[in-house]
């Protein structure tokens, strides 16, 4: 399985921005998709998950109320809506899959940085 993200950028605080991530290959291996995020000088953190199959989702506290994560399973693709962008949002966000939700998840995007200014 291969993993692309896009739509990272630079926005003000408040705005928001749209990232994706396009998965080919041996997209049936898929259970769980999520998405990671590492911001500077901080380990890496998991902040939304959905279940490929059900759409049950899991979000972090911090990203409660603001984040959304969506999937199509038609394109392969999924989303992650992020609303009411705030500076400590500023980090890379990676797309990741696999058969649990874990921190070593089998299938990795390379990363789109996100930079949400003050």
């Amino acid at each position: 399985v291969q993993l692309v993200e896009s739509g990272g950028g630079l926005v003000q605080a408040g705005e928001s921005l749209r990232l994706s991530c396009a998965a080919s290959g041996r997209t049936d291996d898929i259970v769980y998709m999520a998405w990671f995020r590492q911001g500077p000088g901080r380990e890496r953190e998991l902040v939304a998950s959905i279940s490929r199959i059900s759409g049950t989702t899991y979000y972090t506290d911090s990203v409660k109320g603001r984040f959304t994560i969506s999937r199509d399973n038609y394109k392969n693709e999924f989303y992650l809506q992020m609303d009411e962008l705030k500076p400590e949002d500023t980090a890379v966000h990676y797309c990741a899959a696999g058969s649990a939700i874990r921190s070593d998840m089998e299938y990795w995007g390379k990363g789109t940085q996100v930079t949400v200014s003050s």
